[in-house]
């Protein structure tokens, strides 16, 4: 195993390329596979009957606010570990992974404590109606339990990862993930506890993931953390933390507000947007994946002054997504009603969804810019434009052009609203690309007049 130092030098010196994929490889088999635990609840309950596929579409909003306070508290302990590892400084950074981590898995058992309590408004917030009120509190009041788990499992995995070890971050979360694939028919089927059944499935890999992150992150000892919530790692969480909370946050709001204008239309409604965004989630875990291996590359390089390679390294990022979301979006485009039967054979449910599918295909490849624009904002303690351009998608644009077009188009207005949001958001990133290669380069060229 290498030596700290030894990372250290491979961050600072490998081809970016290389380092990139070489990192990228791990973060995009540990999405994918989350990914694919998605799909899987997606797929088994799809089995039982279109009310059960979209009772459990109701819990997506819920979903990523855990994803969103967890990675809060990892991208915003992350990037600065990172940037104390590539200065020398281990202290500071093994203080910052312990009190994140704690923290993480105190805000989950609140969430849980306040859940548990306001079960049924919640689920009624979320979208439910009288049809699918009971089977979505089924599914929810299980998964509440597993959220301490799943936040602070978010946070370590991101931690491992800013630390140049996504490797043992993608063992954590692939461990948990597998099992699940494994439960869902044995408790949905085999022993008939439906929609339940899906959701204890998910705690038990929570907890399993989180376990195994532990050992990873060198954490399953009975030493005491180093739980140290002071001024400076409180402000640096908010500092490189706040655009990923704001970007999942919003991303919840924007999937409440989608339900809610959607559950009108009817249970198959509601479904085809479930399977849909599972789908979509599969391309793009790939391009976040990516993005996960360019952002130690970049805290560390950045925290050592290398803004030359840190530059590199984002264009190539920029690049490589763009491609693979063009490649994607064309078959899933050519395919998408077969992708979504597989899901939920009900032709309603296919109806809905083909168009829905098709015309997130056509926006696809503006993630790239999107997506790693924002990263680099983030990494770089842009937290102002990082943050605006994080809420662009999902808040300034999604939220408002939903109510605009479902009142002028209807339910075709639902149905393309994403993609014109995907547009507008690309408007605003394309800009912002061009001024931080611009701001890079001019650090670079700075920096080797100093020399």
């Amino acid at each position: 195993m290498a030596s700290a130092e030894e990372k250290r030098q491979s961050m600072l010196t490998e081809p970016v390329e290389l380092l990139v994929l070489r990192l990228a490889v791990p973060t995009v088999i540990t999405m994918m596979i989350t990914a694919f635990y998605n799909m899987a609840d997606t797929y088994f309950v799809g089995k039982l009957d279109t009310v059960s596929t979209a009772a459990v579409g109701l819990a997506l909003p819920l979903m990523n606010i855990v994803q969103a306070i967890g990675f809060f508290f990892g991208h915003g302990s992350g990037n600065y570990i990172s940037g104390k590892l590539g200065a020398g400084d281990t202290r500071s950074a093994a203080v910052m992974g312990d009190t994140a981590a704690v923290l993480s898995f105190l805000g989950g058992t609140v969430i849980v404590l306040l859940g548990l309590i306001f079960d049924r408004p919640l689920a009624v917030f979320l979208g439910a109606d009288e049809v699918l009120l009971e089977p979505s509190l089924e599914y929810i009041t299980v998964l509440l339990w597993g959220i301490p788990f799943q936040m602070a499992s978010f946070t370590m995995n991101n931690q491992l990862r800013f630390q140049g070890n996504a490797f043992r971050g993608m063992i954590g979360m692939a461990g948990g993930s597998l099992l699940n694939v494994v439960l869902d028919p044995l408790f949905i089927s085999v022993l008939g506890m439906r929609v339940k059944g899906a959701a204890l499935a998910t705690v038990i890999s929570q907890i399993v993931s989180f376990a195994v992150l532990l050992k990873m992150s060198g954490r399953l000892t009975l030493k005491m953390p180093c739980f140290k919530p002071s001024a400076e790692i409180m402000g640096a969480l908010f500092k490189y933390g706040s655009p990923s909370l704001f970007r999942q946050g919003i991303m919840s709001a924007a999937a409440v507000c989608l339900n809610q204008s959607a559950v009108v239309h009817g249970a198959a409604f509601i479904a085809a947007v479930s399977v849909v965004n599972r789908i979509v989630m599969l391309g793009a875990s790939v391009v976040i994946g990516l993005g996960q291996g360019f952002q130690p590359v970049c805290g560390f390089n950045s925290g050592a002054g290398q803004f030359g390679r840190v530059r590199k390294t984002y264009l190539f990022c920029i690049k490589l997504t763009t491609a693979f979301m063009t490649l994607f979006g064309a078959v899933v485009f050519v395919f998408a009603p077969q992708f979504i039967l597989f899901f939920r054979n009900d032709p309603q449910v296919a109806a809905a969804g083909t168009l829905i599918l098709r015309a997130q295909c056509i926006t696809a490849p503006l993630q790239g810019v999107i997506v790693m624009t924002n990263m680099i904002m983030q990494n770089m303690g842009r937290t102002v434009r990082a943050t605006v351009l994080a809420i662009a998608r999902q808040g300034l644009f999604f939220i408002p052009l939903l109510y605009i077009f479902s009142a002028a188009f209807g339910v075709t207005g639902i149905q393309i609203t994403q993609s014109a949001a995907d547009i507008l958001t690309a408007m605003v990133s394309v800009p912002m690309a061009v001024m931080v290669s611009r701001e890079l380069s001019r650090k670079e060229l700075e920096n080797n007049e100093s020399i």
